[in-house]
C-alpha cells in the first residue's frame, strides 16, 4: 500500500499541523524561500516517490500562496508522487465564476485549469463560494461544509426564538438548511449593490422582531454587507445578532467595523488565519473535517457522511 504524506504551503500552517495531530501523521518536510526578487521556490525534502501527497494551502490574497500551490503540485509530480490531492480550505477566486458583465474573465475556471495542469489528481476544499465550480474541474473534487462544526456548537447553546438569516439572496440554500437544522425561521435580507464592495440593505423579508439572530454566509471581506445587516436587524427589532462565517478573509477595514458593531459574536472557521485578534470573534477549527476527508481519500473510502448535516444544500 502506498505510503500517506502531508505537507504544507505557507498560507496556513498552523491548520496544517492541527489536520496532522488529527491524522497522527507527522507534518512532512518542505521548504520554501523567496529569492531577494520575490521569486519562489519549493523543495521535497521527504522521498515522495510512489507516494500519496497531500499539499494543504488556502488561496487567499497574495497570489503568491496560489502560485506556491502550483509549484508544490509540479514538484511533487516531478518527484515521482503517485497521488497529488490539492487541499484547499479557502478557494481563491471563487467570486468570479461568471461573466457578469462584458470582457472579463471566469478567473475561478482559469484556476481550476491551473491545478489540472500542475498535476492535481484531486482537489479537496469547503464552503465554495459558488458550487457550480465543481463543474470547472476535470478531475474529481470533494466539497466540505463547515456547518458540521457550526450546527454542532450552536445546537449546545441551545439558542431560544432563533431567526437564521441570509444576508443575500445568494446564501438563501445554506441558511435554509441551516434554519433547519437548528429548528429556526428563516430569514432573508434583500440587498442592492451600486458599486463592487459597497453594499446598500433595502429590506427584510420575514419576521426578526424579539428573536435571537444568527446570519450565515460563506465568507466575509470587507463585512459592509455583514454590518449593513446586523444594523438592519437590529432596526428591525432583533435582541442578540450572532454570525457564523466559513472564510474570514476580512480585508481593508473588516476588523475595525466588526469591533463597531452590534453583533454579539461572529464565529469563523480557520480556513483562513486572522490578521488580528477581536474580542467578537471566536475561531473554530475544520481539522477535524479535512482529516478525516483526507484519511478517508488515502484509504478509498466513501466521504459523503461529511456531508449528511448539509443534504439539504446538495
Amino acid at each position: 500500500m502506498p505510503q500517506l504524506k502531508v505537507f504544507s504551503g505557507r498560507a496556513n500552517r498552523p491548520l496544517a499541523e492541527l489536520i496532522c495531530h488529527r491524522l497522527g501523521e507527522p507534518l512532512g518536510r518542505l521548504d520554501i524561500r523567496n529569492f531577494c526578487d520575490g521569486e519562489i521556490w519549493v523543495k521535497f525534502n521527504d522521498n515522495v516517490r510512489g507516494c500519496d501527497v497531500f499539499i494543504i494551502q488556502s488561496t487567499q490574497p497574495p497570489t503568491d500562496n496560489l502560485f506556491e500551490l502550483l509549484m508544490c503540485i509540479d514538484a511533487a509530480k516531478r518527484a515521482s508522487a503517485r497521488k497529488v490531492t490539492a487541499v484547499i480550505p479557502y478557494f481563491g477566486y471563487a467570486r468570479q465564476d461568471r461573466k457578469d458583465q462584458p470582457r472579463v474573465a471566469i478567473t475561478s475556471k482559469l484556476v481550476a485549469n491551473l491545478l489540472t495542469k500542475a498535476g492535481a489528481d484531486r482537489i479537496i476544499t469547503m464552503d465554495l463560494h459558488a458550487p457550480q465550480i465543481q463543474g470547472f474541474f476535470d478531475i474529481p473534487m470533494d466539497h466540505l461544509y463547515s456547518s458540521v462544526v457550526f450546527v454542532d456548537y450552536l445546537r449546545k447553546k441551545n439558542i431560544p426564538n432563533l431567526a437564521v438569516v441570509s444576508p443575500d439572496i445568494g446564501g438563501i440554500k445554506m441558511a435554509r438548511a441551516y434554519a433547519k437544522r437548528l429548528d429556526g425561521e428563516l430569514v432573508l435580507i434583500d440587498k442592492r449593490r451600486p458599486a463592487p464592495n459597497q453594499v446598500e440593505v433595502m429590506n427584510i423579508i420575514g419576521n426578526v422582531s424579539g428573536k435571537n439572530v444568527l446570519i450565515v454566509d460563506d465568507l466575509i471581506d470587507t463585512a459592509g454587507t455583514f454590518c449593513n445587516a446586523i444594523s438592519a436587524l437590529r432596526e428591525a427589532g432583533a435582541q442578540t445578532v450572532y454570525g457564523a462565517t466559513t472564510h474570514p478573509l476580512l480585508s481593508g477595514n473588516a476588523y475595525d467595523r466588526v469591533n463597531e458593531s452590534d453583533v454579539d459574536m461572529l464565529l469563523v472557521c480557520d480556513t483562513i488565519p486572522l490578521k488580528q485578534e477581536s474580542s467578537k470573534i471566536e475561531v473554530m477549527t475544520v481539522a477535524g473535517i479535512f482529516a478525516e476527508a483526507i484519511e478517508r481519500t488515502f484509504e478509498n473510502k466513501s466521504i459523503s457522511s461529511l456531508f449528511d448535516v448539509d443534504k439539504d444544500k446538495l
